[in-house]
């Protein structure tokens, strides 16, 4: 996962060109594999019937420490065929092929990639346009596509819930179609991000507290990572498996 390695390194100082450029190829590699079309019947059923369980993944770094790492996987009920949403970037990535795709690709599992930032890449910009888009966003589900410099829809701003005030950042990850995508991460939004992804952020710091006993909750999570107060009305959840 290229993302979390960069991330983990940080603090380790640049890695070696040489390693830069077998990350890179591989990355190369595995893009071409990441397929952007539904692949399951769930996903093209506009109540996705026949979805039983969705996944969320998030990595928690320990600050000054370019080794250790946690990555949570949260699995919860879905209401009535597994899909990951991953806090990051899919095909929405400087080489087109994000964490979102790398875990999508290795599991053979549908994959989104959800942020909470816009990556400024192929022209896309946090500017006073995008800035406009997103106010005249004015309802749960309202969206508009990130479209690059190179005329291709990358992803998609989608306003989470009908109070949020910051979009989420859709891009596929890996056997679903962007649509679908966007569709189920509205269908599976709690608050402003989804809760599978709300409860792997939870776990994975906690995970490096009791395992590595680092104390701080800032010294663990992604930048921009952050609790949300207030009763959590989540659906079952079915399996959680924290891991380094």
């Amino acid at each position: 996962m290229m993302e979390g390695r960069a991330v983990a390194q940080k603090a380790a100082g640049r890695p070696p060109e040489e390693t830069l450029s077998l990350w890179k190829l591989e990355q190369a590699l595995l893009k071409a594999l990441v397929v952007d079309r539904n692949t399951e019947a769930w996903q093209r059923d506009p109540a996705f019937s026949g979805l039983q369980r969705v996944g969320g993944v998030d990595v928690s770094f320990v600050k000054g420490d370019g080794v250790s790492a946690c990555v949570s996987l949260v699995v919860l009920s879905y209401p009535e065929l597994e899909v990951l949403f991953v806090d990051g970037n899919g095909v929405l990535h400087h080489r087109g092929f994000g964490v979102a795709c790398h875990l999508g690709v290795h599991t053979y599992l549908s994959s989104i990639g959800v942020a909470k930032k816009l990556l400024q890449v192929d022209r896309l910009e946090n500017n006073a346009l995008h800035k406009e888009k997103i106010r005249l966003l004015k309802a749960g589900g309202d969206s508009f596509p990130l479209m690059g410099g190179s005329g291709t829809i990358l992803g998609m701003a989608l306003k989470s819930h009908d109070h949020g005030t910051k979009p989420l950042y859709v891009s596929v990850g890996h056997k679903m179609s962007l649509e679908a995508a966007v569709r189920l991460c509205h269908g599976c939004c709690k608050f402003q991000i989804l809760e599978r992804l709300h409860q792997a952020d939870i776990r994975s710091p906690d995970y490096i507290r009791s395992t590595l006993g680092v104390q701080g909750a800032t010294a663990l999570r992604p930048k921009g990572a952050r609790r949300h107060r207030g009763q959590s009305h989540a659906p079952k959840e079915s399996q959680k498996s924290p891991q380094i």
